[in-house]
């Protein structure tokens, strides 16, 4: 019955739709909607964050929930087929909707007395080659919009004051603040590319403040804004824990690393196809740019790939396909129904329940490591190594992409606990290496970046699996929301945490040992796990290895 433990490669495709969508929608989100909030609206970059923190707040609430109740859902499509189906739609309509709220405050950014996106098509769209006399009436300019305001009664003047200081100010990657003085900067008709970019900063602290003060005369279209992407992200954390969950209720337990894998796989390449949508239409370099068609072009891929998932994954079909595989395999005892079993029987064993809890530490510690830095990273690169963060992020991406199949098997061959282990330590050293990168070694990142994705592919292919191999079968929606609970916490606290330790030592450069330090602790309570793990056939062929019992 060898050929029972074949993994039914297209079938897992057809249902990694599901976490294809997931995936697009969340790039494109990360990808637009921080720009939109900082470029148009103008919030700092802590309230920005707070924002962009909603999503993962509301799926630490949220998933659980939706997680449980499709674990009791007996909807005749299935259990996890109905809140894919209702949150994909209301998600891309929401998502196109950002559209209509997006395009309008552009619009009053453009009819405010603000020169904002004419200087910023000079400055960005003429690469660097402004004369000093061109940068020098933007300077002007800016000098003189604040002025306005203040003998308009816009502002007073203790804001007057304190605007233009922080407008005149820089803080550089080791924390020291540089006055930005105009005339040394133009006194030799030069200038140089470090006094290009703090006149680039001048710039952008004044485009960000100024496009606050258009949102706070007129909030109506800032709040239609934030209820719209609520909608949005509420319908995504519905239907996010019963997506993951079908991958487990249609694959029995041995196979479910590989899967993963493929899932994963799917995964990525709704991000790099999120990011291909956005390079197509021109929006990855630039800020005041209309971005309907990014929320357009994703809101109707999403659909299209619902509709795709429907006609190809008939839920209840495959959950009696892998019941049927359970009984021959003779696995069904792992699996059986809840209804049927007494309160003692439902409860995990001591051992098991200590597994479970060393495993969610575990996930909770690597995501405060990996999120601080993909939280970070486009602040860090800059700053600091004096380079751009899209290519090394690209190469991520890639490295995982290529990874996750090899890295299924692998867990296969050696198992789950051991192949997370070495996916830990490859991390860690990635991470803490970054630390003693200069600019002038800042080529590095690319091939450090390459070994970031190949780890945490090892490391994310198989926690998930983890997780849910000690759930009952009708309860792995629970154990899903398990697992995103103590995710989702974990990037809630990290980029604030992280952020208050830069401020606390004055330098950007903590974020890396910071990284490495909570992904080796992970290393700790991951050794001390006795469950959840496969226990490994070395006969035959690598494939073969599939045919393996469960613990």
């Amino acid at each position: 019955m060898r050929w029972l433990m074949k993994l039914n490669v297209k079938k897992t495709i057809y249902v990694g739709l599901a976490f294809l969508m997931i995936s697009m929608f969340w790039q494109t989100y990360d990808s637009i909607i921080t720009k939109i909030l900082i470029d148009k609206f103008g919030l700092n970059q802590m309230w920005s964050g707070l924002v962009m923190a909603l999503d993962n707040l509301l799926a630490l609430i949220l998933i659980p929930v939706f997680g449980a109740l499709s674990d009791r859902s007996n909807h005749k499509r299935g259990r996890r087929t109905p809140f894919i189906i209702i949150g994909t739609v209301i998600a891309a309509f929401a998502f196109m909707a950002l559209t209509y709220s997006d395009n309008v405050q552009e619009s009053k950014i453009e009819a405010a007395q603000t020169s904002i996106v004419e200087d910023y098509q000079d400055i960005y769209k003429s690469g660097d080659t402004l004369s000093v006399q061109e940068w020098q009436s933007i300077t002007t300019s800016i000098d003189n919009e604040w002025n306005q305001l203040l003998n308009d009664g816009i502002i007073s003047q203790e804001r007057y004051n304190e605007t233009i200081d922080d407008i005149h100010k820089y803080r550089t990657g080791l924390n020291e603040v540089e006055i930005i003085d105009e005339d040394e900067i133009f006194a030799d008709n030069e200038i140089s590319e470090h006094e290009l970019n703090l006149l680039k900063v001048l710039f952008n602290q004044h485009a960000n403040k100024r496009a606050w003060i258009v949102t706070t005369q007129a909030p109506g279209t800032f709040i239609v804004f934030i209820l719209t992407l609520f909608v949005a992200l509420l319908a995504m954390s519905s239907f996010r824990s019963p997506a993951v969950s079908l991958m487990p209720d249609v694959t029995v337990k041995p196979l479910r690393s590989k899967a993963n894998a493929i899932i994963n796989l799917m995964g990525s390449l709704g991000a790099v196809l999120a990011l291909a949508t956005i390079m197509i239409f021109g929006l990855d370099r630039f800020s005041y740019v209309d971005y309907s068609p990014a929320f357009i072009s994703i809101g109707i891929l999403m659909l299209v790939i619902l509709g795709i998932f429907l006609w190809k994954v008939k839920e209840p079909e495959l959950v009696a396909e892998k019941v049927a595989k359970d009984v021959k395999l003779d696995l069904v005892e792992e699996d059986e129904d809840h209804e049927t079993m007494t309160d003692e029987e439902k409860e995990l064993s001591k051992s098991k329940r200590i597994a479970l809890i060393l495993i969610l530490v575990s996930v909770t510690l690597w995501f405060f490591g990996y999120n601080a830095v993909t939280t970070k990273i486009s602040d860090y690169a800059p700053n600091v190594l004096e380079m751009g963060y899209a290519i090394p992020i690209y190469i991520a991406h890639g490295s995982a992409l290529l990874a996750f199949i090899p890295i299924g098997i692998l867990a296969t061959r050696i198992g789950r606990k051991k192949t997370i282990l070495i996916g830990i330590v490859l991390l860690t050293f990635s991470f803490g290496s970054v630390y003693f990168l200069t600019p002038e070694t800042s080529f590095f990142m690319y091939f450090i970046f390459g070994l970031t994705g190949i780890a945490w592919a090892t490391i994310n292919v198989n926690s998930y699996p983890m997780v849910v191999q000690l759930a009952k079968g009708s309860d792995v929606g629970k154990y899903t929301g398990y697992y995103y609970t103590f995710s989702m916490g974990a990037q809630i606290i990290t980029p604030v945490f992280s952020g208050f330790l830069m401020d606390l030592f004055g330098t950007r450069r903590i974020l890396f040992p910071y990284a490495a330090l909570f992904v080796a602790a992970a290393f700790v309570t991951m050794s001390f796990v006795k469950h959840g793990d496969i226990r490994v056939d070395k006969r035959g062929s690598i494939i073969e290895n599939f045919d393996v019992d469960m613990d």
